[in-house]
């Protein structure tokens, strides 16, 4: 730095709440080295080495991600911070007019729900792509870097993109008090989509519905999928609570697809849609789904539908588990419901390449080398049973992070008849609690427990620990799963 010339700064690696940085400094005593989780001192003062810059991109891009994050970023904050937030549309409803309106310009799919949402936007993606239109995929949160939230036909927005179109959003953010990370980010993808002149996109809800930062949007059709109970604080403590914030996406008028619910989260789906004048389809009873085959290499199967032309449907996807099937007709039923013109073999080639990983990803088949986002005592259930599908019987180590406020003894409860041992360790994320906490948990279900930290210690524990044989499972929660999936990379 021309101030500072006997220092070197250096960014060594993306953390989910910015990044990790590390200070060399240079003086007549040695070589010293600071970083944001603790001192080091080189005594071997002949040591030489060469640090790469970072390049101008790069720089710029950490600074946008500064800016981002220099807003209130509710996914980084406990639950309870969550909860006295104040949530409305009209933020986001002016921040658009600033903007023109970009998410008038094209087409839009909205999927919503507690489990399911990202894959079925994913199948909903890719068979647009498929089908020759120029797709745009709004997802959150990320796995590995913060532009795969903005994707244009399956890949992410380049960096610079996203220093291009924080710039220019910046006026207009300027204007209007407490925005948030997750609005401007929103907001972002959608301008990115107009500018990219893309004519479909499928947009995943947040959180909820009815006052997500995706809901100031006119959609096709609007999507929910399976509902369960999560982040209760903010949207109730009951599945009828909770159908009736996903139920806001419903805009009069606009055809519903729902994948099956239970009976009490079903009654509130369909009297919400009646009200509103909503054509309601019901996976499971308008839509009936049936698997064909399953392998390791994906999964093959069966529709009919008397609502749609023809009435029959055959497909395969390469995402494994019987849930993802059910995802898979969902999102099939939401493009037909669409209006957007679209074949069904364009909806098959897209479906058999769809891409959405650390759901029940293997990344080693022997020994098996698991990592799965499943992060609600729900997921956990459809988890185990998809292990006791593909691989009855041998004995699993789980290497476990959850946020704080999950159910982690319900997701624990569920996975126990599968486990032989828990590595319990600490993700980098601010509501991750310690693995010591975490191995606590466990043990109160008397289940044997190791904690190790950091993750890539702990993935390596586990491997040692399973030998050939064991199945070495890491899961817990999205941003656990990615960071799990970068350290198998590094390996």
């Amino acid at each position: 730095m021309a101030d500072h010339p006997e220092f070197i700064f250096v960014d060594v690696t993306a953390r989910r709440s910015g990044f990790f940085s590390i200070v060399f400094a240079a003086d007549e005593a040695g070589f010293h080295c600071r970083s944001q989780l603790s001192i080091f001192e080189f005594t071997n003062y002949g040591l030489r080495f060469t640090i790469p810059r970072m390049s101008d991109i790069e720089t710029q891009y950490n600074k946008a991600l500064d800016y981002l994050y220099s807003f209130v970023d509710y996914s980084l904050k406990h639950i309870s911070e969550l909860a006295k937030a104040e949530f409305n549309l009209d933020r986001m409803f002016a921040l658009m007019e600033e903007l023109g309106n970009p998410q008038a310009k094209y087409p839009i799919i909205h999927v919503a729900g507690t489990k399911g949402k990202g894959s079925v936007s994913a199948l909903c993606a890719s068979a647009l792509q498929a089908a020759g239109y120029k797709t745009g995929l709004y997802t959150s949160p990320h796995l590995w870097d913060y532009v795969e939230r903005v994707q244009i036909n399956g890949e992410p927005i380049s960096h610079q993109q996203m220093i291009d179109l924080v710039e220019e959003i910046k006026p207009a953010v300027a204007k209007i008090p407490k925005l948030t990370t997750f609005e401007i980010t929103t907001a972002l993808g959608f301008l990115a989509f107009a500018k990219n002149d893309v004519n479909a996109t499928v947009i995943e809800v947040g959180l909820g519905g009815r006052l997500d930062a995706t809901n100031i949007v006119t959609p096709k059709v609007s999507v929910i999928t399976s509902l369960s109970y999560d982040h209760m604080a903010v949207l109730g403590n009951t599945l009828a609570k909770i159908a009736g914030e996903k139920a806001g996406i419903i805009k009069p008028g606009i055809p519903v697809v729902s994948a099956p619910q239970v009976e009490e989260a079903l009654d509130v789906l369909e009297r919400v849609a009646s009200e509103r004048n909503c054509p309601f389809v019901l996976v499971g009873r308008d839509v009936k789904f049936e698997r064909k085959t399953s392998s390791l290499d994906g999964q093959s199967f069966y529709l009919s539908s008397s609502g749609f032309q023809p009435s029959s449907f055959e497909a395969q996807i390469p995402l494994l588990g019987i849930h993802q099937i059910q995802n898979a007709a969902t999102a099939y039923a939401a493009l037909k419901t669409s209006g957007i013109e679209i074949a069904d073999e364009a909806i098959q080639k897209g479906f058999s390449r769809v891409k959405w990983p650390a759901r029940f990803e293997i990344l080693q088949r022997e020994p098996p080398v698991i990592i799965d986002s499943a992060h609600n005592r729900d997921s956990a259930l459809r988890l185990r049973q998809t292990l006791d599908e593909y691989f009855p019987n041998r004995p699993v180590v789980l290497v476990f992070c959850a946020l704080e406020d999950k159910d982690i003894t319900g997701m624990l409860e569920e996975l126990k008849p599968r486990l032989e041992l828990v590595v319990a360790t600490h993700a980098d994320h601010p509501r991750a609690p310690s693995a010591e906490w975490i191995a606590d948990q466990v043990r109160n279900l008397d289940i044997p427990v190791e904690a190790v930290s950091p993750v890539t210690n702990a993935l390596e524990r586990a491997l040692e620990l399973a030998g050939g044989h064991k199945i070495i499972l890491a899961a817990g929660s999205v941003a656990f799963a990615g960071e799990v999936s970068a350290a198998w990379q590094k390996r």
